[in-house]
């Protein structure tokens, strides 16, 4: 084989559905950065390295497996792929077996960033035949699984979430035969590459690297090793399903060493994230992560945390500020406009933000709408005893969705009919409303602090402020993200990259990654970490409210002091880069370990 091929892949790989961040971000963070450091010389590639980046391919409404995302695949921006003789052979090999594969590729620099997008969606339609008897090929996947894994697809198939089980089946063996086919069409089997090895020091290295995100992908490298195709093989869990579904007891779990799963944890779905245990290195984007993969299925891996890309070296005020008007002129607006009252000044608002997926309790929305609450007694407080400015305004938007919406009414969020609302999101508002932190009562001037429900999937066309999340993000005065289960917290490092302070709590792995960066200012603070496993939850809730309080009120009365601290939020995310993460990524997948590096003398290499 002439190429090295690194294979990145994932449920949400490839080109930006419409679906708000997630694992496609750090995909594509880990594709680029590689790019970068190949093109810089920081990392020294194998010859003719490519990166490719796997994933799925929903071309229209109603070809994603999960009906209510509507994801759709855009590959507009992107070129055709210039695939050399090998790579093209076995696509057109793929497309004979029914397994449709859509590709581009962009430039990153002077490295080519491939893209595999495979569809799924019409293998129950496709014949094909296993060990001598006509079937579909998803029979065939499935059967196959059976027989290497014991993965019993008959029983999987029929649960709730079957068509989620099936798709992640069908993509895991699509990636995993390519490779296959790349390796080479008869693969060898464990033993013939142990005696091909005998009697040298190194392991042979085949041309391919992969590394998996996500339990959607694990049975790719499980197939390879049961097929006995010792390609590096690289496993990324972002979390663990039994850990989600325990949520904020996976803590008190992991301290009594309660290996238990708790209700609800997917049988079909964790049964995927358990084949990890095939890859040759499992990493874990947090502390917690790792303890629950090694807690729940016995599985010892190393943290690798997440970062982020920050291109520019200093913070854009002007365009801050300009963001941050639009969000204050928006509201003012139509707030008047909607709610009546005494017409708000613009410069009196501040606008604060969380932004997540709609776990409810995970996400800890109950503990930010309670510190909303104690909030407007300290601002109500420091009013009357004139520390703060009469008439200010903090307004948090609750930036999460059951799903992108269309067709909304005019002033939206600000206006928000009931019968925009689905699931979670009615429960949401519906939280709002009883604490007393929705609008009437703060256009009549009776509170300082209210929460506006925002349940779309923001961008420049969303059919609510028209701004792009980086520039939401970048306008807001703080983000507060006070989860009672993450992994991570990625958008704590992307209101950072904004220049955005923020408030985090000690449970996401975000918070373990800061304690290794030495406050750059000392007595100032441009990510509070609220301490929400061993304080009580009331004090939980004041430590929150305390931390909004410090923002909001630097904000205000000492503008010098709070670009301080957008500053210190900028520099800690841009010390958080991805560029670290990817070397070490390279250094697992690459093979770095046991492979001599050309040109290395090996009586050196044993000195």
């Amino acid at each position: 084989m002439g190429n090295h091929f690194i294979i990145i892949a994932g449920e949400e790989a490839g080109p930006a559905s419409n679906k708000m961040g997630g694992i496609w971000n750090v995909i594509d963070e880990e594709a680029h950065t590689l790019a970068s450091l190949f093109d810089s010389g920081k990392i020294k590639a194998k010859e003719n390295t490519e990166i490719l980046v796997a994933g799925p391919y929903f071309g229209h409404r109603g070809a994603d497996w999960n009906r209510g995302l509507n994801r759709i695949t855009d590959m507009e921006g992107l070129a055709p792929l210039s695939s050399d003789g090998e790579l093209e052979k076995c696509l057109k090999t793929l497309e004979s077996e029914g397994i449709k594969v859509f590709t581009g590729e962009e430039m990153a620099g002077e490295t080519r960033i491939g893209y595999l997008q495979f569809q799924t969606s019409d293998y129950g339609k496709i014949r094909s035949s296993y060990m001598g008897k006509e079937m579909t090929l998803e029979s065939r996947i499935k059967a196959e699984a059976y027989e290497l894994l014991g993965l019993d697809s008959l029983k999987y198939e029929s649960l709730p979430n079957g068509a989620e089980y099936t798709h992640y089946l069908s993509l895991s063996h699509s990636i995993s035969e390519l490779i296959r086919l790349l390796i080479g069409s008869a693969p060898r089997t464990a033993d013939t590459w142990a005696e091909e090895g005998a009697g040298k020091d190194l392991i042979p290295c085949p041309g391919i690297s992969l590394h998996c995100h996500e339990f959607g992908t694990f049975y790719a490298p499980a197939r390879l090793k049961k097929l006995g195709i010792p390609i590096n093989t690289v496993a990324t869990l972002h979390a663990t399903l039994p850990g989600r579904a325990a949520g904020y007891s996976s803590i008190q779990k992991r301290r009594n060493n309660d290996s238990t799963w708790p209700p609800g944890v997917p049988e079909n779905l964790a049964s995927l994230e358990a084949l990890a245990l095939y890859a040759d290195t499992v990493t874990a984007v947090g502390e917690s992560t790792r303890q629950e993969a090694r807690l729940f299925y016995g599985i010892n891996g190393i943290v690798i945390r997440n970062g982020i890309t920050i291109e520019s070296e200093k913070i854009d005020w002007n365009r801050k500020e300009l963001c941050l008007s639009g969000i204050r002129n928006f509201l003012s607006e139509n707030l008047y406009r909607y709610y009546g009252g005494e017409k708000i000044e613009p410069e009196k608002i501040i606008p604060i933000f969380t932004i997540s997926r709609i776990e409810v309790e995970n996400k800890g929305y109950p503990d930010l709408l309670d510190s909303l609450m104690a909030l407007e007694h300290i601002i109500r407080n420091s009013i009357l005893e004139g520390h703060m400015e009469e008439k200010i305004k903090v307004i948090c938007f609750l930036v999460t969705a059951e799903g992108p919406k269309a067709d909304l009414p005019e002033g939206f969020p600000v206006h928000l009919p009931k019968d925009v609302l689905v699931g979670n999101e009615l429960r949401l508002q519906q939280m709002i409303e009883e604490r007393g932190l929705d609008f009437p009562k703060l256009v009549r001037g009776k509170h300082s602090v209210a929460a506006v429900l925002y349940p779309q999937i923001i961008s420049e066309t969303d059919g609510g402020l028209g701004m792009g999340v980086r520039d939401f993000m970048a306008g807001c005065c703080a983000g507060v993200f006070p989860s009672r289960y993450d992994p991570f917290l990625l958008t704590g490092l992307e209101a950072g990259r904004e220049g955005t302070p923020s408030v985090v709590s000690r449970v996401c792995g975000f918070s373990d990654a800061i304690k290794t960066i030495e406050s750059l200012i000392e007595g100032l603070g441009g990510v509070i970490v609220v301490d929400n496993i061993d304080l009580s939850y009331y004090e939980t809730v004041l430590e929150y409210a305390l931390a909004i309080s410090y923002f909001t009120r630097n904000f205000v009365d000492d503008r010098v002091k709070y670009k301080l601290l957008c500053r210190e939020a900028f520099l800690l995310a841009k010390d958080m880069d991805w560029r670290k993460p990817a070397e070490q990524y390279y250094e697992l997948i690459s093979g770095a370990h046991f492979c001599m590096r050309e040109n290395e003398n090996p009586a050196k290499s044993k000195k």
